[in-house]
């Protein structure tokens, strides 16, 4: 080899050091996993934790990840998203969603599909936690019913209707909890019915409900129309819990697993963007617009900074509750919150008690897959999490999750309905 060419090579590799030093972490990686596609189509609620998906379009993250064709597109209720995942993209539905966690395990289960035929689904991030609430209608204030359901118990009866978003979903969930633990049934005590988030206001104001739970900006918008109070917020029922999750057709991962990355290293981004408090303002009024909420940005803001009116006189500024996208580990898939969930829906015989429930959070459950859009999205080392696990997880009435023993946590509930297979 000549003098001149390997002073050329020693100059390249030179250069190549000084250009990897200089660039952010993880894009090297990216020139070697070029997505295989350049387009998915994503569903979404109109739920302030759709943001992620919806800025990371808006903001030109899904394009700056090789994937400038990503559709994100409106869903009239969980019900439609659903319909539209079974679908599929390639036959006019959806290829992923901004969805209730536990979805995607009662799609692969077949629990919740037309003539229960499965349909296979991953989870790739989550989106948010906390930033859902349960709100009582205007004539039961005087009652006084907030973190505790009891005082409604005079209220209630079998003919009173409490709404959530879908069956065995995380709105079902937290209302059934928040229920049980003042002593009311949700499956005798009171009629338990499903209502599209965007449509739980309108409900209230013809007098057909007495309580609803559902994500933002929902529960202010009714304490801005004066139709109600918010009796508390999930956070205070279970700090930093998870809500909703990046959820794909496990076919569409399988084929694209680029892309599956490209995608998720997309809404993490946005995520953190989502999460800065001098962005909050732009976010809402982002998601605001008729393109996408078509919702005053009044009745979305306060509540994405942590400041809430309860609209029973209760005023908090700046409460450490507030919907996350990112802190504290916001957007990490752990298991042993998929576990929590499928133990609910256990609990609620949503699913049979015989569900082999480790096994489905290992089919479902793709923090691999995060682990690699965190490294592609170049996130430093110190806010990816360094187990899968956040350990034991205690709620309000002083009950305790532990991951490595959900039998004892259900065990310990006193009011459940329980299936078999």
């Amino acid at each position: 080899m000549s003098l001149t060419r390997r002073k050329a090579i020693l100059a390249t590799a030179s250069l190549l050091a000084a250009a990897r030093a200089a660039t952010p972490r993880g894009a090297f990686a990216q020139a070697a996993t070029a997505p295989e596609v350049r387009k998915a189509t994503l569903g979404y609620i109109a739920l302030t934790d759709a943001s992620p998906l919806i800025i990371a379009k808006e903001k030109g993250f899904f394009a700056k990840h090789g994937m400038p064709e990503v559709e994100v597109s409106k869903q009239a209720s969980w019900g439609a998203t659903r319909d539209n995942l079974v679908l599929g993209g390639e036959r006019g539905g959806i290829d992923g969603a901004h969805i209730l966690t536990p979805m995607p395990y009662l799609m692969t289960t077949g629990r919740i599909t037309q003539n229960n035929q499965p349909v296979p689904m991953v989870i790739l991030a989550r989106l948010n936690t906390n930033g859902q609430a349960i709100s009582v209608a205007e004539k039961h204030k005087a009652l006084g019913a907030r973190l505790h359901a009891s005082p409604l118990k005079r209220a209630l009866n079998q003919d009173s209707k409490v709404a959530m978003t879908f069956r065995g979903g995380t709105h079902d969930l937290w209302l059934r909890y928040w229920l049980a633990a003042g002593g009311i049934d949700p499956d005798k005590d009171v009629q338990t019915i499903v209502v599209p988030p965007p449509q739980m206001v309108a409900n209230m104001k013809v007098g057909t409900m007495d309580a609803f739970c559902v994500g933002e900006p929902w529960n202010d918008q009714l304490v801005n129309q004066k139709l109600g109070y918010s009796a508390l917020t999930t956070g205070e029922l279970w700090r930093d819990h998870p809500e909703k999750s990046l959820g794909m057709r496990a076919e569409w991962v399988e084929r694209h697993p680029n892309a599956a990355v490209a995608l998720t290293a997309a809404v993490i981004e946005a995520a953190r963007w989502c999460d800065e408090p001098a962005n909050k303002a732009e976010m809402c009024a982002i998601i605001g617009r008729r393109a996408w909420f078509n919702v005053p940005v009044a009745d979305i803001l306060n509540r994405s900074l942590g400041n809430i009116d309860y609209g029973d006189g209760r005023k908090v500024e700046g409460s450490p509750l507030l919907m996350k996208f990112w802190r504290d580990h916001a957007s990490y898939p752990f298991p042993s919150h998929d576990l929590w969930f499928l133990t609910e829906d256990i609990r609620w015989g949503v699913l049979p008690e015989a569900t082999d429930t480790k096994a489905l959070v290992a089919q479902v459950n793709r923090q691999a897959v995060w682990r690699a859009a965190a490294e592609r999205a170049g996130v430093p080392a110190a806010e990816t999490p360094g187990g899968t696990s956040r350990g034991r997880e205690t709620f309000f009435d002083g009950k305790v999750f532990d991951p490595e023993n959900p039998a004892a946590y259900l065990a310990s509930l006193s009011i459940k309905k329980l299936a078999g297979a």
